[in-house]
């Protein structure tokens, strides 16, 4: 597969990565520092910052901290999420389903995105253009899922993306050049997740940071909402 054009972040003077110590997240950041359209990159994660987005008051604290050193994002990406749980990879069948797994799942997956959104959302520009992505997957999608099973991590991005469509249609009414999408990064290249590739295309950290950016740059505020993949298809709910 072809690589993405160089990524020209949208107008993305100050960006923010959150989850910036994973494979993705750091190879965002560091695919920022080097766009000539980039002036500022602010990063947070867990060991870096202590950010937990399980833990709202940390959320809340790491959203005050930036809004005090007066802050204001073009662009935030969101690249926090978990596949495996405590070890145990996604479910075959539904004898393996475990309700502490699958909580564990949505805790991270969604309602950590969603406590992301409510904080950091409001650190956006307004009245500029602005976007706001955050990664999900692709076996999130109920209509495009003809082979079952991964209950947990499907059901809990299916989830998510619920929570990004609704954060588009409320932050559209603070500002019209707002952009909010659900992301499917691809496969990536890593010793976690290469078992699950299949035979599938995949994209180390950092060829997926530039195709997540490259697509990033294409998007408008009338396809604020969607749920796109890393070459900009958009991907059914």
């Amino acid at each position: 597969m072809a690589r993405a054009d160089p990524p020209r972040p949208p107008a993305a003077r100050h960006a923010l990565i959150i989850g910036a110590s994973g494979g993705i997240g750091s190879a965002l950041a560091a695919t920022l520092r080097t766009a000539p359209n980039v002036d500022r990159i602010a990063t947070l994660s867990r060991s870096a910052n202590g950010l937990d987005l399980l833990d709202e008051s940390s959320v809340a604290r790491a959203a005050a901290q930036l809004k005090t050193a007066g802050a204001q994002f073009d662009l935030i990406i969101n690249a926090v999420g978990i596949l495996e749980v405590d070890g145990a990879g996604p479910e075959k069948s539904f004898k393996e389903l475990s309700g502490a797994a699958m909580l564990r799942a949505f805790a991270v997956n969604a309602v950590g995105a969603a406590l992301a959104l409510k904080h950091f959302v409001p650190l956006l520009k307004r009245n500029s253009p602005t976007v706001y992505a955050t990664l999900s997957a692709r076996v999130g999608s109920i209509g495009d899922n003809w082979l079952g099973g991964w209950m947990s991590y499907r059901a809990s991005k299916a989830a998510l993306n619920q929570v990004v469509r609704c954060a588009a249609i409320e932050d559209a009414r603070r500002n019209k050049q707002s952009v909010i999408v659900a992301i499917h990064p691809g496969t990536i290249k890593t010793p976690l997740t290469v078992q699950y590739a299949r035979g599938r295309y995949t994209a180390t950290p950092e060829e997926a940071a530039q195709n997540i950016l490259a697509v990033l740059a294409r998007l408008s505020p009338a396809q604020s909402g969607g749920f796109f993949d890393y070459a900009g298809r958009e991907i059914e709910w």
